[in-house]
């Protein structure tokens, strides 16, 4: 058994953690970073976990912030976070994580499609535990482990594909796309009924006026990639494609 653990977060908490503001006077404010706390919150994250989960063997999921293929889908992806900082010495910290723990990184993906390929991927099914407090896992069939609220979810691929659907149905304000305007969960849940499936997804696009490319559209924006969704010999994405059958 191993963990693949959600580095975007660690890092960000950690970096966020060891931050700093400083008075110097005369209205005269600074933020400063002593990176050595920053790594010892870092560390200090991974052992709760865990000493929490009784599992030593980890490897740490990092995004590419330099590209991402949800741009390429839609180029206002995540528009809505410009002008956000992240925490003094983050990009430092980031670079002491690749360097110093097993990573798992690929071009153009972010952490979370890093979780899920390695949690699906044939030989890890059943020896992989997900570790984030991204909602977005719940669409990964497999064990995860949200530390915030300390609690391990068993997702199969069903209870996988149904958070998948919803969240194309709702849309992400956190990511910035929209999904169907006014569909919230609760109307989600009412639209897939008790078997959800990509026509009924279709369906609700095209009776709020959209268009089946816009489903298909926002599918690929939410889609964590698994290991089907993943080319490793070329190290390709294949972007997701609705099913043969509508009723699937």
């Amino acid at each position: 058994m191993f963990l693949a653990l959600d580095g975007d977060i660690l890092i960000y908490k950690a970096a966020s953690a060891a931050e700093v503001e400083t008075d110097w006077g005369d209205d005269i404010w600074s933020l400063q970073t002593d990176l050595k706390d920053a790594k010892e919150a870092f560390e200090q994250q991974i052992a709760k976990i865990t000493d929490r989960l009784g599992v030593t063997d980890y490897v740490v999921c990092l995004s590419d912030h330099s590209n991402n293929f949800r741009k390429v889908v839609d180029p206002t992806y995540k528009s809505n976070r410009k002008g956000t900082r992240k925490p003094v010495g983050y990009v430092a910290l980031c670079d002491w994580v690749s360097q110093t723990f097993r990573t798992f990184r690929k071009d153009r993906l972010e952490a979370d499609d890093c979780l899920g390929i390695l949690a699906t991927m044939p030989t890890n099914v059943g020896k992989c535990i997900m570790v984030s407090d991204d909602k977005d896992l719940k669409t990964i069939p497999g064990k995860l482990y949200r530390p915030m609220a300390d609690e391990t979810l068993v997702m199969s691929e069903a209870d996988a594909d149904k958070h998948f659907y919803t969240q194309v149905l709702t849309g992400d304000q956190t990511d910035g796309y929209k999904g169907i305007p006014g569909v919230g969960p609760k109307k989600a849940e009412v639209i897939l009924g008790a078997r959800p499936h990509w026509g009924a997804v279709e369906q609700a696009y095209i009776k709020a006026g959209l268009t089946r490319d816009n489903a298909i559209q926002q599918a690929r924006l939410a889609r964590i990639l698994r290991w089907s969704d993943w080319h490793d010999e070329i190290q390709e994405i294949r972007l997701w494609t609705p099913p043969v059958s509508a009723s699937q």
